[in-house]
């Protein structure tokens, strides 16, 4: 099969080639890709000027009615959201120690978090000059351990919702329950964790006291945005601590038209028929197990839930009675061929698994002849 490809003529005149992600909404890959009806909104706002602040303001009450929340902020990404996150619970609004930042001394500085939600982006946490206090194992975690971790310089509990993590954290619910009684809020980090579109109003719901989502991803924004959403002071001191204001947070700008392109992408994602949405992600993925499943040695399924794989995926298992090349060396001459194409890895060395989040007809054809022929070479 001969890929025809659908990358822009300026990407191959700089020299960069296409590739095809059965991976999902990874950034490293590209993120997701955007709606047209994105692209056409962004456009048209890149040719008008804005108040900046009236234009966050605005954006930010689509969010908050969208998600339940009190208020809601643009933010530069998921990531970008948590050092916002940080910064509100660390400095509030206080233009004084806004200013201070990295420099915490004399500020509640402490932010609990389980061990098991340890993740490689927690650093956006501590870029404000807070602190960790882990709670638990990193396996499993008693409400006794969050309620001995509090201190006069706690200044916010966090908490991750994120496919393949520990399900042995204290129940979110009793978190926050524990945390405000002692008046700290609890702030969360959702950037994958959509769909199910139920989830954007889901831990507002639950307590949190703010909550942050991936803008690209599953709602097809601009790749460089992020969804803040929560209570009104803290969203506030968010967006003080934000661009276009000169302090911590200045450096994490949104143009005009991605903040046009969020709230267009979040407004088209919550009126889309999710059933149908996963029928058609089933049926892909249903082809992929059907030109798979005779290949000796693999067990080859299609799977679906509510915490790990949440729209469905196609996962070939490397079984005890595989004898060929290990998942690893499959994986990287998918991703070394031409075109390349990168699965999604989900951290369990004996498995392929295709995400048709981003994926056309031709392109999932492709993988799955690709996938056959590397699963058959001995």
């Amino acid at each position: 099969m001969t890929w025809s490809g659908e990358s822009p003529d300026f990407y191959r005149s700089i020299g960069v080639n296409s590739i095809i992600s059965a991976s999902g909404s990874t950034t490293a890959y590209g993120g997701s890709k955007l709606r047209p009806e994105v692209m056409d909104a962004m456009n048209r706002a890149s040719n008008a000027m804005v108040n900046m602040d009236e234009l966050n303001r605005a954006a930010g009450r689509v969010l908050a009615d969208i998600t339940g929340a009190e208020a809601g902020f643009v933010c530069s990404g998921a990531a970008g959201g948590l050092v916002l996150q940080a910064a509100a619970v660390v400095a509030g609004s206080d233009p004084a120690k806004m200013a201070r930042l990295p420099n915490t001394d004399g500020m509640k500085n402490e932010i609990i978090i389980h061990k098991s939600h340890r993740f490689p982006y927690d650093q956006c946490y501590l870029s404000v000059g807070a602190k960790f206090v882990e709670i638990g194992d990193g396996r499993r975690c008693q409400p006794w351990q969050l309620e001995a971790a509090f201190t006069d310089n706690t200044a916010a509990v966090a908490y991750l919702f994120s496919p393949f993590v520990s399900r042995r954290a204290i129940p979110f619910p009793q978190v926050c329950e524990i945390a405000h009684a002692r008046g700290v809020p609890v702030i969360v980090d959702a950037a994958s964790f959509i769909p199910p579109r139920s989830n954007l109003r889901r831990f507002t719901a639950e307590g949190a006291d703010m909550v942050v989502y991936s803008g690209g991803k599953a709602v097809r924004g601009p790749q460089g945005t992020g969804i803040l959403a929560g209570r009104a002071d803290l969203i506030e001191a968010a967006f003080a601590n934000g661009s276009p204001h000169q302090f911590f947070g200045r450096g994490m700008k949104v143009a005009k038209e991605e903040i046009i392109g969020l709230v267009s992408a979040l407004q088209i994602f919550v009126e889309e028929d999710e059933d149908a949405e996963n029928e058609r992600y089933r049926q892909m993925c249903q082809q992929a197990v059907d030109a798979l499943i005779e290949v000796p040695g693999i067990e080859v399924s299609v799977e679906h839930d509510e915490y790990n794989f949440l729209i469905p995926h196609a996962v070939a298992r490397l079984s005890r009675e595989w004898n060929g090349r290990s998942r690893d060396e499959i994986w990287n001459s998918l991703a070394e061929g031409d075109p390349a194409i990168y699965m999604h890895n989900i951290g369990d060395p004996d498995a392929l698994v295709l995400d048709p989040f981003n994926l056309n007809d031709e392109e999932l054809g492709i993988v799955i002849q690709r996938l056959n022929e590397e699963l058959l070479k001995q």
